[in-house]
């Protein structure tokens, strides 16, 4: 059985003659008659009564009618689900990030998302951003939020907002009254940092700090970007951190600039590279429209 055998049985059913049905099938009438011929055999079942007048459908006509048209209309929803999905407008999504990241663009463009594609389920884990490669070469998550990119065979990154590196210092800091400061202008402060072992954005800043020629004295580590600023705020050290995490202290801390030549904490989608339809490169589209606070 194929399933033009149910919609040449449908229209003849709803037609109840041969001649409307072939013209709304846009088929002559002989393979119509055969296709109903063909689909009775393999029924074992008369469907339809002829004469030389009229057509009518028998009882089990009447019965599989019903049927054939319930399958007919589960296939035409499969078809527009299963595009739905290939167009990212359907589904679900598993998205990789750290708990900073929910204090700064992230929810906003979260929001919009949801806005453009109410059908996908986005599932959010919370994770250390040393932990999301592996999660994504696994298949257990779909997209890493991350400040490191991350490009190779498999897994590949797409900037969503850049995010410039500022140094964050107690208020009462006595480089608190510069206007500018250059990163070797930290090298004898105490230093309040992420653990280098969850996060290779931390890694990073340590050697920024080596380049610009001395190693950071580190007071304090924790795995939170709003622990760095909380500790700052309370005076055990400076950081250097995104400004758009700086914004969110207000005048708890003072934030400086550090140059043309700043370290960056631009935020990247990380993801399988095989993913190239679907849910996972309309999130990343939208997600990239949503600008960081100035």
């Amino acid at each position: 059985m194929e399933l033009r055998h149910l919609r040449y049985f449908i229209a003849l059913a709803e037609e109840l003659s041969f001649t409307r049905a072939a013209r709304r099938l846009h088929v002559s009438q002989p393979p119509l008659s055969l296709q109903i011929a063909q689909l009775e055999a393999e029924l074992g079942v008369q469907l339809f009564v002829r004469t030389s007048r009229r057509v009518e459908l028998t009882l089990a006509g009447q019965s599989y009618l019903a049927d054939a048209r319930a399958v007919l209309e589960r296939l035409d929803a499969a078809r527009l689900r299963v595009s739905a999905i290939g167009q990212g407008q359907a589904g679900r999504i598993e998205v990789g990030l750290s708990g900073s990241h929910f204090l700064g663009p992230f929810p906003q463009a979260l929001a919009r998302y949801r806005q453009h594609y109410p059908g996908v389920d986005v599932v959010l884990h919370e994770m250390q951003p040393s932990l999301q490669p592996g999660a994504l070469r696994d298949k257990r998550i779909d997209v890493g939020i991350a400040r490191t990119p991350v490009n190779d065979d498999q897994l590949a990154s797409t900037l969503l907002w850049p995010d410039p590196v500022v140094a964050a210092l107690p208020p009462d800091h006595a480089l608190a009254k510069r206007k500018v400061l250059a990163l070797r202008d930290l090298r004898s402060e105490r230093f309040v940092m992420l653990r280098r072992d969850s996060s290779a954005h931390a890694e990073y800043m340590v050697q920024c700090c080596v380049q610009a020629g001395f190693a950071p004295r580190v007071a304090q580590t924790t795995v939170e970007l709003a622990a760095v600023l909380s500790l700052v705020a309370a005076g055990l050290g400076v950081a250097l951190v995104p400004l758009s995490m700086g914004v969110l202290f207000g005048n708890r801390v003072v934030l400086k600039a550090l140059g043309a030549k700043a370290p960056r904490a631009d935020v990247h989608a990380v993801q399988r590279r095989d993913d190239a339809l679907g849910v996972v490169p309309a999130f990343v589209r939208v997600m990239a429209t949503v600008s960081p606070p100035a």
